[in-house]
Formats: structure tokens, sequence, C-alpha cells
């Protein structure tokens, strides 16, 4: 997908790279780890860890299923929306999530 994105880049496709962006985005919040409140609370700022990388955290590995899921998601979402835009004022509208919704299912769909 970040290729596909690059590749979107480069031939100023807005629709393909908003549509990349945003499932890239998707992805990267699932691997994201939460913080849980225990190491939130009694950090004194004398003693908050400082430094290059003293505040990241590792990331969470996400399996193919769990990739292919997400990406599934999104474009049910999107699929969804267009589903409920049914004024012929919104008609562009629909055509435009269901277009996103075909690219993201050809990432999962091969």
């Amino acid at each position: 997908m970040r290729q596909a994105l690059s590749e979107a880049m480069r031939s100023r496709d807005k629709v393909a790279v908003s549509v990349l962006r945003a499932t890239l985005a998707a992805l990267d919040n699932a691997q994201a780890m939460p913080l849980s409140e225990v190491e939130l609370k009694g950090v004194a700022l004398e003693h908050a860890p400082v430094g290059v990388g003293a505040t990241e955290v590792a990331r969470r590995e996400l399996s193919e299923r769990n990739a292919v899921d997400i990406v599934r998601a999104e474009a049910a979402e999107r699929l969804e929306v267009a589903a409920q835009l049914t004024s012929p004022v919104h008609a562009d509208r629909a055509a435009q999530l269901r277009a996103e919704a075909a690219l993201l299912l050809s990432f999962v769909n091969d």
C-alpha cells in the first residue's frame, strides 16, 4: 500500500492518495500500544525520561489477518456510507466512495 501511495502521489490521483493515507493511518493506529494509567501517574517532571527515543514504545505487530481485516473494515465503511447516499445530489460522492472501496479491496482480494 505504501508503494501504491507513492505511485498515486506521482500521478496526482487525489482520491487514491486520500484513501491510502487514511487506511495506512488506520493500520498504524492499530499497531499503537496503549499506555496504562499506571505509567502516567506519579511521574514527576524531574524524573521524566529525557533524550532521543525516551518516549518511544514498541509497536504491536499486526498479523496479516489483522491487517486484512482492517482494510476490509475501511472498505466496508465506505460502502455503507455510499449506500446511505441515495439522493441524486450525492451521486458523485457515492461513486467516489465505491471507487475508494474497490481500490482497498483490490489489495486484499489478490
